[in-house]
Formats: C-alpha cells, sequence, structure tokens
C-alpha cells in the first residue's frame, strides 16, 4: 500500500510539471503577422506554387467565442493559361467567427479575395477554416485552408478556383 501511494503521488508530481498551466487570455485586439503557403488553382493552365504574405486584423473575445476581421496581401508567380500569363498576387477581405479552446482556435472565414494577374484581375468569394495555437500572450501560430471562387474571371467566361493553405505567425498588440 506505501509503494502505492509513493506511485500516485510521483505520478501527480509528474504530470503536473507537464501539464499546460490553465490561463484565462482574452484574445480581444489588434495582430499582425506573416504567411507562407500553397495554392493550387484550377482553371484553363491552371498550376500550383508558393505563396507568402503578411496579414492584419482584430480581434473581438466573447469568451468562449471569437469573431474578427482581416486583410491579407499574397505575393506569387503561379502560371496560368500555359505560359501566356500568371498570378502576381492576391489580396483578401476575411470577417471569421470561432470558438477558443484554451491555446488552440478553430475559425471559419467568410469574406472577399482579389486575384491580380498579368493579362487581368477580378474579385471572387473565399471560404474555409481556420485553426491558431496561441504560444503566449502576444505570439500565435495557425494555418489557414481557403477556397477562392473567381466567377467570369475578368469579363469572360472562364472561372478560376483555388486552394491555399497558408502556416502563418501572428503576433498582437
Amino acid at each position: 500500500m506505501k509503494k502505492l501511494i509513493v506511485a500516485a503521488a510521483s505520478a501527480g508530481m509528474i504530470a503536473s510539471t507537464i501539464a499546460l498551466p490553465a490561463t484565462a487570455q482574452d484574445g480581444s485586439g489588434l495582430y499582425f503577422g506573416l504567411g507562407l503557403g500553397w495554392t493550387d488553382v484550377d482553371g484553363p493552365g491552371g498550376d500550383n506554387g508558393a505563396t507568402y504574405g503578411a496579414h492584419i486584423g482584430y480581434d473581438l473575445d466573447f469568451g468562449q467565442f471569437v469573431v474578427g476581421g482581416e486583410l491579407e496581401y499574397e505575393r506569387t508567380d503561379i502560371g496560368l493559361l500555359g505560359s501566356a500569363g500568371d498570378i502576381d498576387n492576391i489580396g483578401r477581405v476575411k470577417v471569421k467567427g470561432g470558438y477558443d479552446f484554451g491555446p488552440f482556435m478553430g475559425y471559419a472565414v467568410l469574406g472577399r479575395a482579389r486575384m491580380k494577374t498579368s493579362f487581368g484581375n477580378d474579385n471572387g468569394n473565399i471560404y474555409g477554416l481556420g485553426m491558431s495555437y496561441a504560444v503566449n500572450d502576444r505570439v500565435s501560430l495557425g494555418g489557414e485552408l481557403l477556397r477562392h471562387d473567381f466567377n467570369n474571371f475578368a469579363g469572360t467566361t472562364t472561372d478560376y478556383d483555388a486552394d491555399s493553405l497558408t502556416f502563418r505567425a501572428s503576433f498582437r498588440f
């Protein structure tokens, strides 16, 4: 019995040193960050390639629910229409809403995107899912999977759909 009590006490001490501390964090406020990702474009001559960019946003934390807005800009050089053109950049305006699971937050994204190419520009809808992990009160790491729909691109009958996966680091003020 004595050995069982010592073993239980030792296991409790080990678990308490390994477990993450439970802290109440208010996720409200302004943040900015950087992202690195990959985008796959479906449509005539669509290709895939790396993206990199920056984002700035503001979140409001209502306990376990979080809502916010964000502006994002990504550079890329993804080929379209064979070798006749390419995507230069994608800008996004996003609204997000999510659930706070302690240091983790899962969220959904809706918004608009503007894709600039070497042969024209157009706006489209975006939607997707994201997840972030609060490393501390100021830094979070995460990722987003977004779907972009550009119908009748630049006044043509051509549709482009793009899926992007972006890994992000954000810094809260």
